[in-house]
C-alpha cells in the first residue's frame, strides 16, 4: 500500500504494485479454475511500464488499432487479438503483422480483408463481432447494443447471408463493469441466437466488462457459468477485461494551487484537469472518491474542485473535508489507473501527470514525465 504521498510528484498517476499483483493473482485463479483464456484489453489499461509484472501472470492482450497491436507485440511479447470497427487498406499490413486473431465488425469488412489473412506468414484466426441485441448497460455512450449501433453483426444478418467460410470465432462485448449474473443473462441470449454456428467454430470471445476484481463479485459463479458454457458449446473461451486488471490499484495525486470563492461557492483549483486527465468523470458522469473527503456535510469545509484548464466546465463537486484546504495541500483521487492514462489529452497545454509505480519495497519509482515536446509534437 502507498504509505507516503510526499514521495510522489504532482500531478502523477501512481500504481501500487502490491494491489496490481493482487488483481493479477485473482484473475489468473479464475482463468485456471474455469479453463478460459483471459487477456488484457489495452483500451482500458495500457501502462506498459508495468508489463514486466503483468507478464509474470499473463501473456496476451487485445487491440483495436495498429498501434495497440504493435504494443502487444513489442511490450507483451505476443501477437494481439485484434478487433476494430473498421480497418484501413493502408494500415492492414500492420494489423496482419502484429495479430494472431482478427475480428471483423461487418460482413463487408470480412469480404474486403479476409483473403489477406490467409496469405500471411503466421497463422491468423478470423472472427466476426456479433451483436446479441441485448445489454443491461445503463449508459447509452457505453451500450454497444443500443438501437442503430454500428458495432457487430446481428444473428438475422448472418442467417440471411450465411456464416462465411473461414470464420473460426465469434466476438461479443456487451458488458460494462458488470457482474457474472449479467454475463449469465447474455449467454442465454447468445445461445438462443447463435448456437447453430457453434459446430463450425473454434472460439468465442466474450469481450470485456467482467469486473471480477471488484469487492463482492461472485467469482465462483463466474467460474461455474464459464465451465458450463465451455462444456455445452465445445468452444475455446476468451475474456478480455480491461478495468478488472487495474481496478482500485492506484491514484491520481494532485495539489491545491488556489482557493477562489464566488457567490458562496468555494473552489479549490488543482494542478490537474477533469477534462484532460479524468475524462470519464465528466463523460459518464461519475464522482470520484478522494482520500480524506466525503459527500457534503453541513458545517464542514466544503469545496468544488476545479481543473487547471480554461474550460468553464472543468470542475466537479462538492466534497467536504475535515479541515480548510489551502494551497500546497495534496488531493488524491482514488481508482485512477484504468480508463485514465489511455484517454488523456494535452488540451490547453496543461501539464500531463507523470506516471509512476509504488514498488513492493515501499518506494516510489518514476516511470515517465511529460513536457513541452509531448504537447508540441501532437499538434503538427
Amino acid at each position: 500500500m502507498i504509505t507516503d504521498y510526499s514521495q510522489i510528484p504532482s500531478p502523477c498517476y501512481v500504481i501500487d504494485e502490491e494491489r496490481f499483483r493482487s488483481n493479477l493473482s485473482l484473475i489468473k485463479s479464475v482463468s485456471e479454475a474455469s479453463g478460459v483464456e483471459i487477456i488484457l484489453a489495452f483500451k482500458g489499461f495500457a501502462m506498459w511500464g508495468v508489463f514486466p509484472v503483468f507478464r509474470e501472470y499473463f501473456s496476451e492482450a487485445s487491440a483495436s488499432s495498429p498501434h495497440e497491436a504493435r504494443l502487444s507485440f513489442e511490450e507483451v511479447g505476443s501477437r494481439a487479438h485484434t478487433y476494430s470497427p473498421v480497418y484501413k487498406e493502408e494500415s492492414f499490413g500492420e494489423i496482419l503483422q502484429y495479430s494472431s486473431h482478427i475480428t471483423f465488425n461487418s460482413l463487408g469488412q470480412y469480404d474486403k480483408f479476409y483473403d489477406k489473412t490467409t496469405f500471411d506468414k503466421h497463422k491468423i484466426s478470423a472472427g466476426l463481432r456479433i451483436n446479441p441485441e441485448f445489454s443491461e448497460i445503463g449508459h447509452d455512450i457505453y451500450n454497444p447494443c443500443s438501437p442503430g449501433s454500428r458495432l457487430g453483426i446481428t444473428a438475422g444478418d448472418i442467417n440471411r447471408s450465411g456464416l462465411p467460410e473461414g470464420v473460426e470465432g465469434l466476438h461479443f462485448h456487451v458488458l460494462f463493469e458488470s457482474d457474472s449474473y449479467a454475463l449469465e443473462k447474455v449467454l442465454k441470449i447468445v445461445d438462443e441466437k447463435f448456437t447453430l454456428f457453434y459446430p463450425r467454430l473454434k472460439w468465442i470471445n466474450m469481450g470485456g466488462g467482467h469486473l471480477m476484481t471488484r469487492k463482492g463479485y461472485d467469482t465462483a459463479h463466474l467460474v461455474r457459468i464459464l465451465k458450463e458454457f465451455r462444456e455445452r458449446s465445445g468452444l475455446h473461451v476468451i475474456l478480455e477485461p480491461g478495468s478488472a486488471f487495474a481496478w482500485e490499484t492506484g491514484e491520481l495525486v494532485s495539489t491545491v494551487e488556489d482557493i477562489v470563492e464566488n457567490q458562496g461557492i468555494k473552489t479549490a483549483i488543482l494542478d490537474t484537469s477533469f477534462t484532460a486527465h479524468m475524462p470519464d468523470c465528466l463523460e459518464m458522469p461519475y464522482k470520484p472518491k478522494i482520500i480524506g473527503a466525503t459527500e457534503p456535510v453541513p458545517g464542514k469545509p466544503t469545496y468544488r474542485l476545479g481543473g487547471n484548464s480554461c474550460l468553464s466546465g472543468d470542475f466537479m463537486g462538492d466534497w467536504s473535508f475535515d479541515s480548510e484546504l489551502k494551497p500546497g495541500d495534496r488531493v488524491v483521487f482514488l481508482d485512477m489507473i484504468h480508463y485514465t492514462m489511455v484517454k488523456t489529452t494535452t488540451f490547453n497545454g496543461v501539464q500531463h501527470p507523470s506516471i509512476g509505480i509504488w514498488t513492493l519495497e515501499n518506494k516510489f519509482r518514476l516511470i515517465r514525465e511529460f513536457g513541452y515536446p509531448d504537447y508540441r509534437n501532437r499538434l503538427s
